[in-house]
């Protein structure tokens, strides 16, 4: 959770903390935080919050909360990242993880946007890990090509068009990578977009065998409950 002090109250001058569920892009390593956040023109937190500058104060609860970790998914070969819109950002973080390397042989990750422009931070993310000197002497260059980056648009056109949800009940996404469809002895998913999206995703992982995990008893596929992007 993060955010800013509310406006005072017109009668009391007491200010509330505005705060909202982020998910954290940076890796568990790293020294500092990220957060990828669409801005809302009018919305109560991001309209401010884009604007913040270095020294402002931000508030930040300390615990982290949420199902997209290792231990909640039973061991397999390939792992799949479904996300739409700022529901990347939590795959920004498990990309740069040295356990997605160490227990999967490879790694799709999706992700669905409206137009072009908002596939942006993570095409440019994957780019960056898979080229940058650091990230290959950290994880290996073996490692890094395990990553198969799958971007479609659903209103601008682009070279791969369509929902996923689409894409996986056609078929479509496992010809155009060349693997098998979704089998629970070996794929794994991690789900994390809209409200709509995830329970559309959980019933076609369901339909295809898929058993969902939690933190107490893992499972063959997670979706994020605690953050809607």
């Amino acid at each position: 959770m993060i955010g800013l002090m509310g406006d005072p109250h017109p009668v009391t001058g007491k200010q509330k903390p505005l705060l909202r569920a982020y998910s954290i892009a940076s890796p568990s390593w790293d020294e500092e935080l990220e957060f990828y956040s669409i801005k809302v023109p009018d919305g109560p937190l991001t309209s401010r919050l884009q604007h913040i500058k270095v020294g402002d104060e931000v508030i930040l609860r300390p615990k982290p909360v949420g199902t997209l970790v290792h231990d909640a998914l039973l061991p397999g070969k390939r792992l799949y990242f479904f996300s739409t819109g700022t529901g990347f950002a939590p795959f920004a973080s498990l990309l740069r993880e040295p356990d997605t390397f160490e227990n999967y042989d490879e790694v799709i990750i999706t992700h669905t946007c409206r137009d072009l422009a908002d596939l942006a931070y993570g095409r440019n993310l994957i780019a960056y890990i898979k080229q940058d000197e650091m990230m290959i002497e950290l994880f290996g260059a073996d490692n890094l090509a395990k990553i198969r980056y799958y971007p479609t648009t659903t209103r601008e056109q682009s070279p791969k068009m369509g929902r996923i949800t689409t894409l996986i009940e056609n078929g479509e996404l496992f010809s155009d990578l060349g693997v098998p469809p979704l089998d629970p002895a070996t794929d794994r998913a991690m789900v994390c977009g809209s409200l709509a999206f995830n329970v559309d995703i959980k019933a076609l992982m369901e339909k295809a065998g898929l058993h969902e995990g939690a933190n107490s008893e893992p499972g063959q596929f997670v979706i994020e409950k605690a953050f809607v992007g």
